[in-house]
């Protein structure tokens, strides 16, 4: 009974910290800086930090340094709509567990659907200024404000905090490939409990497709989604289970009150 109770409190915690972190990711996702055109520099050989012809008019070989990063990804243009899935894995000493996220954005409203082993699914749409949740294949809808609190005590990495670093802390800044995409590379410098986060920020559409977080040379987190739907979003995506539809993709909202 104990041994039940206790694989049972390791899920609901896990699963509490994953959605943590998608509130910091949608968060940012919902936050799109205008485009803005930045400088460009000759190529320099051999210093790795310069990028060529990307499909992001924006970002053409600008130099990326700790001191720069910051900027060049807050002036990516982010997609107004689009899909995909994200995977969220978390390490222990005797353990992991994983979560996936299916997210669903179109023109400031996200939809995101939560599920992992052993937990049940939860649903939620943000969007107008407000959140409504709810839980596997219950009718029952929990409505608020679509603000979310920075907890940053649970320790998780996330696309904000990336903007919000001093950049004393950012150990390296560059260009880098991963899984085929051209990425914008973060990497931290070591906190005082010996925690050091990676980030990798695709160029061609400015969202967030990889992080990990390390304490010294052990991996404690892992999110990753490279697969991105540019322009899809489901109208029927933002229709709460009594059939209500709270958003028409023609840029109308249906009646939230």
């Amino acid at each position: 009974m104990k041994k039940r109770r206790s694989v049972s409190f390791i899920a609901v915690s896990f699963f509490a910290v994953l959605l943590l972190v998608l509130s910091f990711l949608v968060r940012l996702m919902l936050h799109r800086p205008p485009a803005v055109e930045l400088p460009v520099i000759e190529n320099t050989a051999g210093n790795g930090s310069t990028v060529g012809d990307v499909s992001q008019e924006s970002i053409r070989r600008v130099e990326v340094t700790p001191q720069t990063v910051q900027l060049v990804i807050a002036r990516l243009t982010r997609p107004a709509r689009y899909t995909r899935t994200m995977t969220l894995e978390r390490f222990w000493t005797d353990g992991s567990g994983s979560a996936s996220a299916t997210v669903c954005a179109a023109d400031g409203w996200m939809r995101v659907d939560v599920t992992g082993e052993g937990v049940e699914a939860r649903h939620t749409i943000l969007g107008g200024g407000r959140s409504w949740v709810w839980y596997g294949t219950e009718n029952r809808v929990f409505t608020g404000t679509a603000a979310f609190s920075a907890d940053e005590e649970q320790g998780v990495p996330t696309y904000e905090m990336v903007l919000d670093l001093p950049v004393d802390a950012i150990a390296a800044a560059d260009y880098r490939t991963r899984e085929g995409v051209q990425c914008i590379y973060v990497e931290t410098a070591p906190d005082e409990f010996g925690y050091t986060e990676r980030y990798w920020v695709s160029v061609d559409n400015g969202l967030l497709v990889a992080a990990e977080r390390f304490q010294g040379e052990t991996l404690v987190f892992r999110m990753s989604g490279f697969e991105v739907n540019i322009d899809e979003a489901d109208l029927q995506q933002f229709r709460l289970p009594d059939g209500e539809m709270l958003y028409q993709m023609d840029g109308t909202e249906g009646d939230t009150q």
